[in-house]
């Protein structure tokens, strides 16, 4: 299974007395999402299953795909690694799994599944992390396959 953690790209930054939900991509937020879809759209299958926060900055990110998506309450900030991991059906859906969403839940995601700690592992605004589910020898192993930012496709 591959599992597909993307940082949703530059937003504005919260204002006073405002919804955090409802923050919208700066400009250039929205100049990396486009940049990382085109990316993902050449190199993620497309059977893939898109999951988001209902965040308006995560929902503008995942806009950039062009594909349909869904949005998952669970996946809001400060969601845990534990409650992505269901969303995803992880190790065992079928398909692949992008998921839209936050820091440091997508960090502390891949540090648990790379290193069975749930580290804040730091993550770019707009970048992704692609994680591998195999069967080796009877044992389940988790690999990096790779690592995009949005100044890097």
């Amino acid at each position: 299974m591959d599992l597909l953690l993307w940082r949703h790209a530059e937003a504005f930054e919260l204002e006073p007395d405002s919804d955090d939900l409802q923050r919208a991509l700066t400009p250039k937020g929205e100049r990396q999402a486009r940049r990382v879809a085109a990316w993902l759209n050449r190199h993620m299958s497309a059977g893939t299953r898109v999951l988001c926060s209902p965040a308006r900055r995560t929902r503008q990110t995942a806009d950039a795909l062009g594909r349909d998506f869904r949005v998952l309450p669970v996946l809001a900030p400060d969601a845990a690694p534990e409650a992505l991991l269901q969303a995803a059906n992880w190790p065992d859906a079928r398909a692949p799994v992008l998921i839209v969403g936050h820091q440091p839940t997508l960090g502390m995601t891949a540090a648990v599944l790379l290193t069975g700690s749930p580290e804040p592992w730091p993550l770019r605004k707009g970048a992704l992390i692609w994680l591998r589910h195999r069967e080796r020898d009877g044992q389940g192993q988790t690999m990096l396959h790779g690592l995009v930012g949005p100044d890097l496709v």
